[in-house]
């Protein structure tokens, strides 16, 4: 198997119109609409995948090995990347001028990255990111 690239990703949703919100809205992706489905294509692609540990994600978050009980435990997460770090710290104020709560504003993890979290309304940790080394 030669696998090229992530061809897509998607997230699932029982609160169609909230996370339709979030990411058309508040993050302004430009979504096309295809009765329910709601997408774009042609987009860049990924340039990351992997298999992160819950504990590792609670760590990076809260800065504990267990994810605490009172927010849901994630399944996925997606990162968009923005221009550098000042832009990830600009977008934070945007999104919680919008209403958005964070479960960290911006800051830089240890191996470099700057970034902020929040949960999205179907449960996927959403970053937004800036890797110093995605921009060389």
């Amino acid at each position: 198997m030669d696998i090229q690239c992530i061809a897509g990703f998607a997230v699932i949703t029982k609160q169609l119109d909230a996370s339709a919100s979030l990411y058309q809205d508040t993050l302004g992706l430009p979504l096309e609409r295809q009765e329910d489905y709601r997408f774009m294509g042609g987009f860049p692609g990924a340039r990351h995948f992997g298999v992160w540990p819950l504990s590792m994600a609670a760590q990076s978050c809260f800065g504990q090995d267990q994810w605490p009980a009172h927010v849901p435990e994630p399944t996925a997460t997606i990162e968009f990347e923005l221009a550098d770090a000042a832009a990830v710290e600009a977008a934070v104020r945007e999104m919680k001028e919008k209403g958005q709560a964070f479960l960290h504003e911006s800051r830089t993890e240890p191996w470099g990255q700057t970034v902020a979290r929040f949960m999205s309304p179907e449960g996927v940790l959403v970053g937004l990111s800036y890797a110093p080394w995605l921009h060389e």
